[in-house]
């Protein structure tokens, strides 16, 4: 059996499973579908973080919003102006985007985040498309590490 610690910015977490990470990424992109059905395409990213983060927060999940995240070199903490935009359950990274195509710069810019978070799943979501169609999942290394 292996065991992950997720990094955690809250002492109160629990290690997930596989299942529960896929669980909850199945969930949060049900909200996103349910937010982009109501809203539409063409909106800022701001109002589509606002509304997935109410209908997240509304079912139970902690969540935070706008995350700086360090970069540690060696010893040497780097305060960055990195931003994540949503950190579901201290486990699923949400990068939000609302551009006509998604590029290679934005799945470098999340698989970089969830390795600098230690966090095992990142959702990469573009509300200016059909999101059931161009929505991306990732997962890595410390997704592998946990039981099933």
């Amino acid at each position: 059996m292996k065991y992950f610690l997720i990094f955690s910015y809250s002492t109160n977490h629990k290690i997930m499973t596989k299942r529960e990470i896929t669980h909850l990424s199945y969930q949060i992109t049900g909200y996103a579908i349910k937010v982009h059905k109501a809203l539409g395409p063409g909106l800022l990213e701001s109002i589509y973080e606002t509304c997935l983060l109410y209908e997240l927060e509304k079912n139970g999940h902690a969540v935070r919003q706008q995350v700086f995240i360090p970069v540690i070199y060696d010893d040497l903490k780097i305060n960055t102006d990195l931003k994540l935009d949503l950190f579901v359950d201290d486990s699923v990274v949400i990068e939000l985007k609302t551009v006509e195509s998604l590029l290679p710069v934005h799945e470098a810019q999340i698989l970089t985040y969830m390795k600098l978070l230690k966090a095992p799943q990142g959702l990469l979501i573009n509300f200016f498309t059909d999101i059931t169609k161009t929505m991306k999942p990732f997962v890595n290394e410390y997704f592998n590490m946990l039981q099933d």
